[in-house]
């Protein structure tokens, strides 16, 4: 009868152990090809042993520090800069609507054109920092923003405001990578919040806009606005030297010794110390190809996600604008529809309508309270799909003639859950895809954001002229079919480790 032998090895086998065993076993052949095929696989990198160690093991060793929240203020700036060029563009349209005498369609393409340069942009930095780094990229995209986000403030004319905005889109494209660069220093049981806390910047950036449009739009005016609105981002290209490569970039790119630089810094900032041995490199496939996110791994993924994210920016910006422009209505409308005005008429943004925009601008600080437990508890597809439906929910009563107290409050609500929605699918994204496509990934989702972004204008200060009715209803109809796209995403990523190649199963 054939006998099974199974023997446990906690220590690499030397080879004078092996010389051992082959004397002990020399009367059953079997059992010696059995033991030495255990020990070539116990010898091999692709595994885990206390001789072996790989990046997320190194960080789950390190843990969340000071050098975490480090990175999170340097990234934090890029985020405080994008979205004080995403909330000036709700206060720059009414001012120049009446300082140019512009019609309502050139209004709305001074936004629109920004999330063209965002959404050609998104795909090539993404592209950039899959293949030369994610510093590199983020770096590269905040410097570009900065450059034309200071000139657009010298604009003479609307023809170069247009083309000037559109440049500083192309640059404030490249900002989603400082969450590929962020999440890839995070160990696994605190990406999930510590990415949700870097929306608190996003929501810093809003409230500043607001409150610095409050005390310089009525004196200094919008030139003023624009140019001080650079600010974050100076800062940021300031200390961006300081921002180190990812290590799990640095890997899969074959700079082991860099890596180990990187994560022996972490963790002397930490006070820790790295695991013992050697550190585990993993096979290089060709980086940032589109056609891995079409493999029959990721296909289902990838749309799904394109159409959340577009979904997000559209419903987020959307009710961005509709805010503005529903308080600047002298009355609930008539009909389905607010009342026409001539196309040249104006109305400035009063000290009223400021603050009641800081109000709903408030709104995503509550917002991002409730979702930062959610998204630990509850999962991220399932905050997903709950702050969908409740924004989708909020927006009925906008149908009704509720009068400016009441519209303030749904729209506070509204914005609570869509602006806290939108970082979860900013966690979400990282996480679902491996190193070698993640800021590709991340990059082509951004892209399609920028389209739901860039058509908005046209639905919250077009089609409002026409039909408010039909205006909410597109927003209600984009809402709840994304809540259902967010239902059937085939994986949910809490507390999964980030995957370093499409070849590596789930851990």
């Amino acid at each position: 009868m054939k006998k099974t032998f199974t023997i446990s090895l906690t220590e690499p086998i030397q080879p004078k152990m092996e010389v051992h065993f082959s004397c002990l076993c020399s009367g059953s052949s079997s059992f010696a090809h059995d033991l030495q095929i255990h020990a070539s696989h116990h010898q091999n990198p692709e595994h885990r042993s206390t001789g072996t160690f790989t990046v997320d093991d190194a960080l789950e060793v390190i843990g969340f520090g000071v050098f975490q929240w480090k990175i999170s203020f340097v990234t934090g700036l890029a985020w405080v800069g994008d979205s004080m060029e995403m909330m000036i563009l709700s206060i720059l349209g009414p001012e120049l609507h009446c300082d140019w005498s512009l019609p309502s369609y050139q209004v709305a393409l001074i936004t629109s054109v920004v999330f063209i340069g965002m959404g050609f942009s998104s795909l090539i930095w993404g592209n950039v920092a899959d293949k030369y780094g994610r510093k590199v990229g983020l770096v590269m995209s905040m410097c570009w923003a900065l450059y034309y986000g200071l000139l657009s403030a010298f604009s003479p004319v609307y023809g170069w405001l247009l083309a000037l905005r559109g440049f500083v889109g192309f640059g404030i494209g490249g900002t989603p990578q400082s969450v590929t660069l962020y999440s890839e220093f995070l160990p696994v049981r605190a990406r999930g919040m510590s990415i949700m806390l870097m929306a608190v910047f996003w929501v810093l950036g809003t409230v500043s806009e607001v409150l610095l449009a409050l005390w310089v739009m009525p004196t200094l005016g919008w030139r003023w606005l624009l140019g001080l609105s650079a600010i974050p981002v100076g800062i940021f290209v300031s200390f961006c030297f300081w921002l180190p490569e990812s290590p799990r970039f640095d890997v899969l790119s074959g700079r082991r010794e860099k890596a180990i630089a990187t994560l022996t810094r972490i963790a002397r900032e930490n006070g820790k110390e790295l695991p013992q041995g050697t550190l585990i490199e993993y096979k290089q496939n060709e980086r940032g190809q589109y056609k891995d996110l079409f493999s029959q791994q990721y296909w289902k993924i990838t749309l799904l996600l394109w159409f959340i994210w577009f979904s997000f920016a559209f419903s987020y910006f959307g009710i961005v604008l509709l805010t503005t422009e529903l308080f600047q209505t002298e009355s609930c409308g008539s009909g389905s529809s607010i009342e026409p005005r001539c196309s040249l008429e104006c109305k400035y943004l009063t000290s009223a309508d400021y603050k009641d925009l800081l109000w709903t601008t408030l709104a995503e600080f509550p917002g991002l309270l409730i979702i930062l437990f959610a998204v630990d508890y509850l999962g991220r597809k399932k905050s997903m799909a709950i702050c969908f439906f409740m924004f989708s929910l909020c927006i009925l009563p906008l149908y009704a003639c509720i009068g400016r107290i009441g519209l303030t409050i749904f729209i506070f609500i509204a914005r609570a859950f869509i602006s806290g929605g939108y970082q979860v699918v900013f966690v979400y994204t990282p996480e679902v895809f491996p190193t070698e496509i993640r800021a590709l990934g991340m990059g082509t989702c951004s892209a399609f954001a920028r389209v739901g972004a860039l058509i908005t204008p046209f639905v919250a200060q077009v089609l409002l002229r026409t039909s408010m009715y039909l205006t909410l209803s597109v927003y209600c109809g984009c809402s709840l079919l994304a809540a259902l796209a967010s239902i059937f995403l085939p994986i949910e990523t809490l507390g999964r480790s980030l995957q370093e190649s499409s070849l590596d199963s789930d851990r």
